[in-house]
């Protein structure tokens, strides 16, 4: 059973992600909140508790305390409680910061109620989820590197990498596309073949060359160049 919390300052909104969520025999409802503040306060009543959330769903624009604020806070505290940002295409500014404070992704607010289910459920697995078609719009926002996302991400030859891209390995670079796919470092490991301790190694160099802070950056910047990922020269690097 994967207990949920909802965060959403819009009732309707709300109620109606209590109802899709109810429906699916393996999710529970364990409780709602209008603002960040709320939510924290939630999670503190029901902590230690059978109802203590596993995933919450943040919305990011609130009264009294926004999701980025309450998000930085709950990831903070409560360190296996995993947060999804709801979001709209519009809200990449916050949706990055969101990030940068813990949360493992974001999925849009009129993703299909199927689709949400399966995110939430890829949350609690401990993958990370990417909604689609606002990469470009983050990695504009997101100040880890010092390129500025490609006008066409479609055409590689134009693309300006980020600073320590081109001195990527060539395992780092397919570790890198696997972290993009959502895959754990157990998974990882068997893929490539490797012991899960080298994987972290790998994993540590590759955030060390691109000045990212954790997998989640990672993992953005890995879609946003993906392209030139996937068709680099296999030859290049160790």
């Amino acid at each position: 059973m994967i207990r949920v919390l909802l965060v959403e300052d819009q009732e309707l909104v709300r109620q109606g992600l209590k109802t899709l969520l109810n429906r699916k025999p393996d999710f529970q409802v364990v409780g709602e909140a209008a603002n960040g503040q709320q939510a924290i306060e939630q999670v503190q009543s029901l902590y230690g508790t059978a109802l203590q959330p596993d995933v919450i769903l943040m919305d990011i624009r609130m009264p009294v305390m926004d999701g980025v604020a309450a998000t930085q806070q709950i990831c903070q505290q409560f360190t296996e409680i995993k947060v999804l940002v709801l979001t709209t295409f519009d809200d990449t500014r916050y949706v990055t910061q969101a990030l940068r404070c813990g949360a493992k992704g974001y999925v849009l607010k009129d993703t299909p109620s199927k689709e949400l289910a399966e995110v939430v459920r890829s949350i609690h697995r401990g993958y990370t989820q990417f909604g689609p078609g606002i990469f470009e719009k983050m990695m504009a926002c997101t100040p880890a590197t010092d390129a500025s996302p490609p006008a066409n991400l479609q055409s590689p030859p134009q693309l300006e990498l980020p600073r320590g891209f081109a001195e990527l390995t060539r395992r780092e670079r397919e570790v890198l596309c696997l972290i993009a796919s959502g895959r754990s470092n157990k998974e990882i490991a068997q893929q490539l073949v490797l012991t899960e301790g080298t994987v972290r190694n790998h994993i540590s160099h590759l955030l060390t060359r691109l000045n990212l802070r954790d997998r989640t950056q990672a993992a953005i910047v890995a879609h946003a160049f993906l392209t030139w990922l996937e068709n680099c020269d296999p030859s290049e690097g160790g």
